[in-house]
């Protein structure tokens, strides 16, 4: 979340970057009225123990002489004392809680970079690349595809637990396994770690990386245990650093982990979130990095890169986004969008957003590092997905489909054992 003090120094800027995600500018006034009211009882209890901390010491000093009469009276006024500074700090708990309650609500503030705008249709093309197949005229999307080839089945997942539950089977499985093993070589070979993390976090988890509260409607909830599912490795994998600070001389921190991924969100009906467009469980190869705040940007441009890399050597037509003020993650200072072009279905499928949070994350975790002066500072928290397997898995099983079965990319073949579903 952002921080009070920078609300407060900035206020006027904060209130202009965040129009471009459509926020009102009451929502800071009444962030500084909090906070003004929260200082105020602040400096109240000060006062108020400081003067109960001085008669205690009077008192003291009368016992010690034998004025015991003196002494008396005094510790009646510190009784009040107490009852009053007791009054003070549950108002100015009740203060604080409002006041961090108001700031989860506000989203990060935008970079300089991300244009205005309401939705996705205001996002920006900064690139587009690859080539896009001419299919035969009888080529099917790849929900038929996977049908006719008996690789995944949506019935048989529904009938298991729901819709949105597919079953991967025989080449469709190990397909999949085969993009997991590659995603993963991939971005160790480009030094992330890999780490195997919990697929269930707790509360403070949520908050911590900003999907709690703002996206506690998408996520699946453990009433008995109060757990919840992970919506993306970004959760757990971030929150390993959650309440530490790190030494400057280990940034940057580079982590890559494999997980499956759970989401509630309530889909619309229609080809567009038919087969694998939009699923409730999924599998996804997430990069993780902690910075050092003069190097983030540096940094994201370098995960754009790589996830560039990637599609190059799967040769999936994609392209870039620059995603706009109103499409922005509610805690991304900037995202850049990878979107796969599905041939048969004639339609952009998202396959990945490249994120930096700047300190918004760092400042919920408590995430810091000491600087060269000893001082605590707030890290940069990125995040990329690399990659979501549903669309990328659909893309493939379009682009690649021919009269004789479908291809299988070259660079996936040492993984799969097999070039061709037929």
């Amino acid at each position: 979340m952002l921080q009070v003090q920078f609300i407060r120094d900035n206020k006027e800027e904060v209130i202009k970057q965040l129009q471009v995600r459509n926020v009102a500018a009451s929502i800071i006034e009444e962030v500084i009225s909090l906070d003004e009211e929260r200082r105020a009882l602040q400096a109240q209890l000060d006062n108020t123990l400081a003067e109960s901390n001085k008669l205690s010491k009077e008192i003291g000093g009368y016992f010690k002489s034998g004025d015991v009469k003196k002494a008396n009276e005094l510790k009646a006024q510190t009784g009040t004392l107490k009852e009053t500074s007791k009054t003070l700090s549950e108002q100015l708990n009740e203060k604080s809680d409002a006041l961090t309650n108001l700031l989860y609500k506000i989203p990060n503030i935008p970079h300089p970079s991300v244009p205005a705008g309401n939705s996705e249709d205001d996002n920006e093309e900064v690139l587009k690349e690859g080539e896009v197949p001419k299919l035969a005229g009888d080529a099917l999307p790849h929900w038929e595809l996977a049908k006719k080839y008996d690789i995944i089945d949506f019935d048989l997942g529904a009938k298991i637990t729901g819709a949105g539950f597919p079953v991967y089977k025989g080449k469709g499985a190990r397909l999949q396994r085969a993009l997991i093993a590659y995603f993963l070589d991939k971005n160790t070979a480009a030094g992330y770690t890999e780490y195997q993390v919990p697929h269930l976090v707790n509360e403070a988890s949520g908050y911590g990386t900003g999907q709690l509260p703002d996206k506690e409607g998408q996520m699946y909830h453990i009433g008995a245990d109060d757990l919840y599912l992970i919506p993306t490795a970004e959760v757990p994998v971030t929150n390993i650093f959650r309440d530490e600070i790190v030494s400057e001389n280990d940034l940057p921190i580079c982590i890559t982990g494999y997980t499956p991924c759970f989401r509630r969100e309530a889909g619309s009906y229609g080809a567009h979130v038919r087969g694998l467009n939009r699923l409730h469980q999924f599998d996804k190869v997430e990069i993780v990095r902690v910075e050092h705040p003069d190097n983030s940007y540096k940094a994201l441009d370098g995960m754009v890169a790589h996830i560039q890399g990637i599609l190059r050597e799967l040769k999936l037509p994609y392209r870039i986004l620059r995603l706009c003020g109103g499409d922005l993650g509610f805690t991304s200072a900037l995202t850049f969008d990878f979107e796969v072009y599905s041939t048969a279905q004639e339609r952009w499928l998202e396959i990945s957003s490249v994120s930096n949070f700047e300190t918004y994350q760092a400042n919920r975790l408590k995430l810091r590092f000491k600087d060269e002066n000893g001082k605590s500072v707030l890290a940069h928290t990125l995040n990329g997905s690399s990659l979501a397997l549903p669309r990328v898995l659909a893309g493939i099983l379009e682009n690649y489909q021919t009269p004789e079965g479908i291809k299988i990319p070259e660079v996936l073949v040492p993984y799969t054992g097999f070039d061709m579903i037929s």
